[in-house]
């Protein structure tokens, strides 16, 4: 399954194969850094707005998809507060990786990343940056990179297939 979490409120991106989107739909509370996902809800943050279940899809899927505007070379304040709110993906307890320390997953399957950004005037300083987030989050989730692509526009957009 792809999960997809855009900015997008009229999310209309045409979508091959099972997918989920979150997108803005009510306000997302930012992570307080409880770590209740961890140890009193494993795999389910405590704060109830209707984004608690997002470590949950993240363990369901194969692709995880960003649709974002770029910000300063990041996700937008919504698809990074959402995102951080799955921090219970991963597991509490550490492994090595590459000579690096890391969480474990908490779940099997294994996450190919895709981010897909948009934004006037995006410069290669902000995608340089864009690229090595995604890696490093990858990297966090024990997955991979697939794509990264950069719009100059909604419009552009239009003409993508996920």
């Amino acid at each position: 399954m792809k999960l997809i979490i855009t900015d997008l409120e009229n999310f209309n991106i045409p979508v091959e194969g099972e997918y989920k989107v979150i997108q803005p739909q009510a306000p997302v509370r930012n992570c307080i850094g409880c770590f209740g996902c961890w140890t009193r809800t494993p795999g389910r943050c405590v704060i109830h707005d209707g984004y608690e279940n997002t470590g949950i899809e993240m363990g369901r899927c194969t692709e995880l998809i960003f649709v974002s505007r770029c910000c300063y070379g990041s996700l937008s304040p919504f698809v990074k507060t959402v995102q951080d709110r799955g921090l219970s993906y991963i597991h509490p307890d550490f492994v090595m990786r590459r000579g690096e320390m890391h969480h474990k997953r908490r779940y099997g399957n294994v996450i190919q990343l895709s981010a897909y950004y948009y934004g006037e005037n995006i410069t290669d300083t902000e995608k340089e940056t864009a690229r090595k987030i995604l890696e490093a989050n990858a990297d966090n989730y024990d997955g991979k990179v697939k794509n990264v692509y950069f719009y100059h526009s909604l419009e552009e957009l239009e003409g993508i297939r996920l």
